[in-house]
C-alpha cells in the first residue's frame, strides 16, 4: 500500500497524512480555521502552513472567529509584524472579515450545517487510483466557492475550497491504494 502521492518524507506532512487530512469535521470553528489556513496557503506549499500551524494557532488567538471578528488595525500592524506566520495584509484583513460572516452564518445555521449540507452531511466517497487523477476544483467546490463569496467570504477560490474539503472530510480523496482511504471511508457520521 502507498500513501496518496502528495505526501512528502518530512515526518510532520506524513502525521498530518495520517491522522488528520481528510478525517470529517464537523466543528464550526475548526472548520473555519482550515478553510483560513487554506487561504492562508494559496501560492505556498501546504508543508510551510503546516510548519507555522502552532504559531497561526497562537498569533490569531486559538481561532476563535468570535475574539477575531472584534480585531481592527492594531492587530493587523501587530500580526504583520509576527515572523512565525505568513504577513500578507490582504489574508489577515480577509481573516477579519472572515471570522464576523462566519458568525453570521453560524447564528443563522450553524457553519457546519452550512457547509456540510453541500454533501447531504456525510463525506463523497471518491475512487481515484492515482494521484494525477484527483482533480484541483469541482462543480460543487465552484458553487461552494460562489455561495461562501457572496456571503462576504475572501480567498476562497474553487481550488481553495476543494483543498478545504478534502482537508475536512468533506469528500474522501485518499487514493484506493492509501491505507488511508478505507479507514476515513469507515467515519461516516
Amino acid at each position: 500500500m502507498e500513501r496518496c502521492g502528495w505526501v512528502g518524507l518530512e515526518q510532520i506532512y506524513v502525521d498530518y497524512h495520517d491522522t488528520d487530512w481528510g478525517v470529517p469535521e464537523y466543528d464550526s470553528p475548526a472548520l473555519w480555521e482550515k478553510l483560513v489556513l487554506d487561504g492562508f496557503q494559496a501560492g505556498l506549499s501546504w508543508l510551510t502552513i503546516l510548519k507555522k500551524r502552532e504559531n497561526f494557532r497562537t498569533a490569531f488567538a486559538g481561532f476563535d472567529p468570535n475574539i477575531i471578528a472584534t480585531w481592527g488595525e492594531d492587530e493587523i500592524t501587530r500580526l504583520l509584524q509576527d515572523a512565525g506566520i505568513i504577513r500578507h495584509r490582504g489574508k489577515i484583513e480577509a481573516t477579519i472579515g472572515n471570522a464576523r460572516v462566519w458568525q453570521k452564518i453560524e447564528q443563522r445555521e450553524g457553519f457546519n450545517t452550512f457547509l456540510w449540507n453541500y454533501v447531504g452531511g456525510a463525506p463523497l466517497q471518491n475512487h481515484w487510483e492515482t494521484q494525477a487523477d484527483v482533480p484541483p476544483f469541482t462543480e460543487l467546490s465552484t458553487q461552494i466557492s460562489k455561495d461562501l463569496k457572496k456571503e462576504g467570504f475572501r480567498f476562497c477560490g474553487p481550488t481553495i475550497v476543494y483543498a478545504f474539503m478534502e482537508a475536512v472530510g468533506m469528500v474522501n480523496d485518499h487514493i484506493i491504494t492509501c491505507p488511508r482511504h478505507a479507514d476515513v471511508a469507515k467515519l461516516i457520521r
